[in-house]
């Protein structure tokens, strides 16, 4: 296959961005979108230029670093991760734009790669319990209702890629942190600080500057773990029974 590129380059967060083109040739439908960009990379080094840089780690589809918006897709046309998106997706001859994660919360560190640690600063503030309490206990000491366990672990299924806010048009990170504050707050073990877990992660959230939502669906169309849109409204009833408990 024969590519035309259209890649996003910037320095740093302070640094004016541009598009700039590349010609990519020999790509086979069986690669991955990174390894495409690994060739276009090789290319660029042997000339002696920059080359592009992006986020990844396992490619897998489990660590949720790599984060490219792809022809305005956020990971692309399929729903799944970058790094498990591969070139049969497109056509020889085909024009690619490839863009970072837009957000204000994110601000570009190089190229493709942005600063994704508010998304890190949002799980922190809110924890699993905040006294240590020594090992971890039995697995099963701690009986769980399987519609619970089941609850859970479809939240926990959330990778942290930020496609959800690079989707939604007001750049939220609602259905992020409803992944994180209904996979905590279900569990016995997360009870106790349940209140106190969803006021201070919704509060942090707002704090790093993310867009309200509005509800569009963007961001459970392109999640790329399947995190569902009634996640949101989950967290809100979480929040509102919260708010009403502590002001009491």
């Amino acid at each position: 296959m024969k590519l035309t590129l259209r890649v996003w380059r910037q320095q740093n967060a302070e640094a004016e961005g541009a598009m700039s083109t590349y010609e990519v040739d020999g790509i086979s439908s069986d690669m991955s979108f990174l390894e495409m960009l690994d060739t276009l990379n090789e290319e660029l080094i042997v000339k002696g230029d920059d080359p592009v840089a992006f986020d990844h780690d396992c490619r897998e589809g489990i660590c949720g670093a790599c984060s490219l918006v792809i022809n305005g897709d956020a990971h692309g046309p399929e729903r799944t991760t970058t790094c498990q998106l591969h070139m049969r997706s497109f056509d020889d001859g085909d024009t690619i734009d490839i863009e970072p994660w837009r957000a204000s919360a994110f601000p570009v560190v190089k190229d493709l790669v942005v600063d994704r640690s508010s998304l890190d600063r949002i799980i922190q503030s809110g924890g699993y319990i905040s006294a240590p309490t020594g090992a971890a206990p039995e697995a099963h000491a701690a009986p769980v209702p399987k519609p619970d366990a089941d609850f859970a672990f479809e939240h926990a299924e959330c990778i942290g890629c930020g496609a959800c806010v690079a989707a939604c048009p007001n750049g939220s990170a609602m259905l992020f942190t409803s992944a994180k504050v209904n996979h905590l707050g279900v569990l016995p073990q997360g009870a106790p600080e349940r209140e106190t877990r969803v006021l201070d992660m919704v509060a942090q959230m707002d704090e790093e500057g993310f867009g309200g939502c509005t509800l569009t669906g963007a961001c459970a169309s392109a999640c790329p773990k399947g995190i569902p849109l009634p996640s949101i409204s989950a967290m809100n009833k979480e929040w509102l029974r919260a708010t009403r408990k502590v002001s009491r």
